[in-house]
């Protein structure tokens, strides 16, 4: 799954929010001063390019709608970041988190106590 850029992803999350999107509402959605009709069109057809939008037309105008959903993205995002920058080891990821202390042991005891729930369960 290819990365987005900032500006890429605040534009998709008007799409996982909200839904299918004309660019005409998208604009309207952004604060004063309002980015240009054209720029937002380009965001929609290069975020189409990736594969994030398709579109259906309307006469001369395209309604936006996603087809990689915010949680996919999310999961590839993650996967991506714990091959480039953790070996692909989820064990390093948490390794990490715990020496840099963002993590507890007892969240860390609590985590195992759920994925145990969860495997029981399947």
């Amino acid at each position: 799954m290819k990365e987005l850029t900032a500006k890429e992803e605040e534009v998709m999350r008007f799409f996982w929010d909200e839904g299918p999107q004309f660019v005409k509402q998208l604009v309207e959605k952004y604060p004063d001063p309002k980015p240009h009709f054209n720029t937002i069109s380009t965001y929609a057809r290069m975020l189409e390019e990736k594969g994030f939008l398709s579109h259906e037309a309307f006469g001369s105008t395209y309604r936006y709608f996603a087809i990689i959903s915010e949680e996919e993205y999310r999961n590839g995002t993650l996967r991506s970041v714990v091959k480039k920058y953790f070996d692909n080891s989820y064990l390093n990821v948490v390794s990490s988190l715990i020496k840099e202390q963002d993590i507890s042991v007892e969240e860390i005891r609590k985590l195992l106590d759920e994925v145990e729930q969860s495997d029981s369960k399947k």
